[in-house]
């Protein structure tokens, strides 16, 4: 196939959702509390759906089981999940378990690495990110005390900044901060604290305090990364992580850029510029809030226009 797959999005409401969806990337969201959106999902709490062509209609699931040459992968089930979210008030301070733990605990469902590309962040805004427990024990101690200021690890960010955020790490988005999320396809979450918050019937949201202190990894120390730049095929690419769950890379374009055929499938999102993919039988517009598969066998194909993209594969 040389079409790239178009998507239809899945929006999921939140109690620290807000307006910014619609605000930056003009999406008609369900309500003012509008959290997630699921760009690119197979997971069953929330299926894309390809928008046109040959596929239109058919739920990602659906196209990943019926039709595996576009994917050319091992994996039982699609393997990855892309989200935006707007963290209009922070969100709870969480972790997630590993596959083995998941498999185990949670049904089969698959354990959750994930990544957080900064699109967007008012001043001032931070993440939790890693704790400063020396050893479980200490861990255990400092959430039943509720030592909070003590236990956890702030970090300010700005737009364009990247995070890799492995099983294990508890982490939490602040207020003001909108994220392209590249993670493993899972929705299990394991709360630690959610600042004794009340859902809109008036009770405090569950928190899974056994689970979270079993996979929590320990110790957890905040280490900034660098990553490289580097032009390839008339792109600006620069390299945010690689291994066994995912590959992420920003792309830039400024003008036109010229790709080979992709071996495998290529997952894209559109978060600023507007422009054209083209191959030898026609032209598909690129605008911002746009996500699409490049099947596997894609091209050679052109960019064109000023774009940045996010892109990810196994």
């Amino acid at each position: 196939m040389n079409q790239p797959i178009f998507l239809q999005p899945v929006f999921q409401e939140r109690i620290w959702g807000g307006t910014k969806l619609s605000d930056l990337f003009g999406y008609a969201i369900p309500s003012d509390h509008t959290g997630e959106c699921w760009a690119i999902s197979a997971h069953p709490n929330g299926q894309s759906v390809v928008k046109e062509g040959l596929y239109a209609g058919m739920a990602l699931g659906e196209l990943w089981s019926s039709h595996p040459e576009l994917f050319r992968s091992a994996s039982p089930v699609f393997p990855l999940l892309i989200k935006l979210l707007d963290a209009s008030d922070d969100l709870s301070v969480q972790v997630h378990p590993d596959d083995a733990y998941a498999g185990e605990h949670e049904q089969g469902e698959l354990g959750k690495t994930e990544c957080w590309y900064i699109v967007d962040a008012e001043p001032g805004a931070s993440i939790i990110y890693g704790h400063e427990a020396s050893s479980k024990a200490e861990l255990e101690s400092m959430i039943q005390d509720g030592q909070w200021d003590a236990l956890l690890t702030k970090i300010p960010v700005k737009p364009g900044d990247f995070f890799y955020v492995p099983s294990g790490t508890i982490h939490a988005l602040g207020k003001g901060i909108v994220v392209l999320e590249t993670q493993q396809s899972s929705d299990t979450t394991y709360r630690v604290y959610d600042y004794d918050r009340r859902d809109k019937d008036g009770n405090l949201r569950e928190l899974h305090l056994e689970k979270a202190i079993d996979v929590t990894s320990v110790p957890q120390a905040y280490e900034p990364a660098g990553f490289e730049t580097q032009t390839r095929d008339g792109l600006n690419v620069k390299s945010f992580v690689s291994n066994s769950f995912f590959t992420v890379e920003k792309w830039d374009v400024d003008g036109s850029a010229q790709l080979a055929a992709h071996e495998r499938y290529t997952l894209v999102s559109v978060i600023a510029g507007s422009g054209s993919i083209h191959v030898q039988d026609g032209e598909y517009a690129l605008r911002k809030g746009d996500h699409l598969i490049l099947p596997a066998g894609f091209g050679p194909y052109g960019l064109d226009g000023e774009l940045t993209l996010i892109t990810s594969h196994e």
